[in-house]
């Protein structure tokens, strides 16, 4: 091996370097007699190269799960706040671990790093070795984002790039995740009983007898709701791996008939008794919602990833593959699923890009691609009024998002840079706006646009077109849900800032979220105030406040003013949330979270609605 092969090795892998033996990989064919041409030293240093990366991404996968691995324990040990900083920690893994490797190929590879040649030969090496492996399109993943990084790659370059990363149907035979099975010989009681035998804790079950019925008698209540005969059940079949969101375990799974199946999970908590099952979840809504993407990523010790991410799609056939891998806190893998998937349709449609529906935002131009579930936003050059905040800022409130517990309420961003899409895809106005409002971002280069930073996100209904135009059942759940949404959000320290409708979203599920991040904060960094009760008459005639108001001053009593709602649903929804319009409640909220208690928000509790009116 030559000496720039040996440092570079080294260099990626802090010393515990590889030697690598070239006559081998020749003999093996994988460089063979396509690069005889090149020298011994360039042959080498190809082999060294795929060899370090590879490394580098098992490193970053071991430690991935290293952290992952910590879950079980922190949920036996009720180490609720050293969850919360496993899910950054875990977060900020990949963008670390690929720095450092294009920081070592920069400098070990002199020259070679910005070969086009040397590349074309390192993918096609790398990539005969990790081709039918498990997790082997991660690691082309990584590979990838090493690559774009030294390259600046605008758009996708298949010359040097992996570019057909989706696994085919059969992927999940050869590398099936590990799994219980129970057949039913006897009784649906002995089988839960077999189960929670097999998911067992350092922490015992608190009453196992009680988990048992409570089990059972939700498994029949499904039955007899769609018709089923419990006595029917053929089988139950779980994951192996437990999965673990906050404070809460999850067992994932599935319960089949003879002519169908349906998804089985069972929610566990861990409180001052001991372990205990808290819901069965078997609709596939409350499923779909529990992994949806409002949700915090989970953790869970699967290998390979592409079987779980299999098993999940057999539960829930309608969730997109992407999101299946983020959920799982693959993020990377997830945004490659999402581009792919996505340039695959715009190639198929005759659909343009248009505005998405809603007002216009001050900081984001906002568009989509009518035909997908997806919307794409811009930072505009320059905000309007009243907006006070710099691009800067916007950016690092979505890199807060980001990391921070979404508690179901907050969209899941994915953030690309260098993307280019055909400019023929773009209608007139919104092309005409993007040159105008984003040119600092927007470029126009050889029939195509370049678009150097954007946020993705799945689409909702805006919450103020939703009230206009859905029944008023809808309307009076959504409503409501509007008012839990910042409940919960606030059980996270978050106080989404502008509370106009515009600035909410509903799903397909009915739940409403909150999209509008530039003036999100920290329930934490408020100051929470009665409003003042004026000395003299003429003092509420002043067009400006009569008394000193702080930057992050906050008067709930004015919340009333962003409920752009009839009077039924205005007093509906004060029956239910008006303790949002007092300073109180959020003193107390305010203050809880200063005591670093924790405060859940658990994925599948419904409040009670009050009695409909006529």
């Amino acid at each position: 091996m030559t000496r720039r092969a040996q440092v570079y090795g080294r260099a990626l892998h802090g010393g515990s370097q590889r030697v690598l033996n070239c006559e081998r990989d020749l003999r093996d064919g994988g460089l063979g007699s396509r690069f005889n041409k090149h020298s011994v030293e360039q042959r080498e240093l190809v082999s060294a190269a795929a060899n370090a990366i590879y490394q580098a991404f098992v490193n970053y996968n071991n430690n991935f799960r290293r952290i992952t691995e910590r879950a079980k324990q922190r949920f036996e040990k009720r180490e609720w706040s050293g969850a919360q900083r496993d899910l950054g920690e875990r977060i900020e893994l990949y963008t670390k671990s690929v720095e450092r490797s294009v920081g070592a190929l920069g400098r070990m590879l002199g020259e070679h790093s910005a070969d086009r040649n040397f590349w074309r030969r390192l993918k096609q090496f790398f990539g005969d070795r990790v081709n039918d492996i498990p997790d082997g399109e991660f690691s082309k993943t990584y590979f990838n984002s090493v690559n774009r990084r030294l390259f600046n790659t605008v758009g996708i370059d298949p010359d040097i790039e992996f570019v057909t990363l989706r696994l085919d149907a059969e992927e999940h035979h050869r590398h099936l995740v590990k799994h219980h099975r129970y057949l039913n010989w006897t009784t649906i009681d002995d089988i839960v009983g077999h189960f929670l035998n097999d998911f067992a804790f350092a922490a015992t079950y608190a009453d196992r007898r009680q988990d048992i019925a409570f089990i059972t008698n939700e498994i029949r209540r499904y039955g007899n709701n769609c018709n089923l005969d419990p006595l029917h059940v053929l089988k139950i079949e779980f994951m192996q791996p437990v999965f673990y969101q906050s404070s809460r375990a999850y067992l994932v799974g599935q319960i089949f008939w003879p002519a169908t199946s349906a998804p089985l999970i069972i929610a566990l908590k861990h409180n001052d008794a001991g372990v205990a099952v808290d819901a069965v979840l078997m609709s596939a809504d409350e499923v779909s919602v529990l992994f949806g993407f409002t949700r915090s990523y989970f953790f869970v010790d699967v290998e390979p990833v592409e079987g779980a991410v299999y098993f999940m799609k057999s539960i829930l056939p309608q969730k997109p593959l992407d999101e299946l891998y983020t959920i799982l806190g693959r993020i990377r893998q997830g945004k490659t699923e999402r581009y792919r998937t996505f340039t695959r349709h715009l190639k198929q449609t005759q659909d343009q890009f248009v505005h998405a529906r809603g007002e216009p935002g001050l900081v984001m131009l906002v568009f989509t691609l009518p035909s997908y579930d997806l919307v794409f936003k811009i930072i505009r050059d320059s905000f309007g009024y009243p907006k006070n905040i710099s691009h800067e800022k916007v950016m690092a409130q979505y890199q807060f998002v980001f990391k921070h517990d979404r508690a179901g309420r907050l969209i899941d961003t994915q953030e690309f840079r260098q993307i280019e899409f055909p400019l023929a895809k773009f209608s007139p106005d919104l092309l005409q706006e993007l040159l105008e409002s984003t040119s600092n971002s927007v470029r126009i280069d050889d029939g195509k646009i370049i678009i150097d930073h954007l946020y993705v996100e799945r689409r909702v209904t805006p919450l103020n077109l939703f009230v206009d135009e859905q029944s008023r059942e809808s309307v009076e759940l959504a409503v409501l849900d509007y008012g839990q949404a910042i409940k919960d959000l606030a059980l996270t320290n978050i106080f989404p800032g502008d509370l106009l409708f515009k600035n909410f979203g509903v799903t397909r599920h009915g739940r409403v979220i909150f999209y509008d991040y530039d003036e999100l904060c920290l329930v934490t960094d408020c100051n929470f105030r009665d409003l003042p009760v004026p000395s003299f008459d003429e003092d509420e005639m002043r067009p400006d406040s009569w008394f000193y108001v702080a930057t992050n001053d906050v008067f709930p009593a004015e919340f009333i003013k962003f409920l752009s709602m009839n009077k039924s649903l205005k007093a509906l929804f004060l029956e239910v949330h008006a303790d949002l319009l007092t300073a109180d409640y959020w003193r107390a909220i305010k203050t809880q979270h200063l005591e670093n208690q924790i405060l859940e928000v658990v994925p599948y509790y419904h409040p009670p609605l009050p009695t409909r009116r006529n």
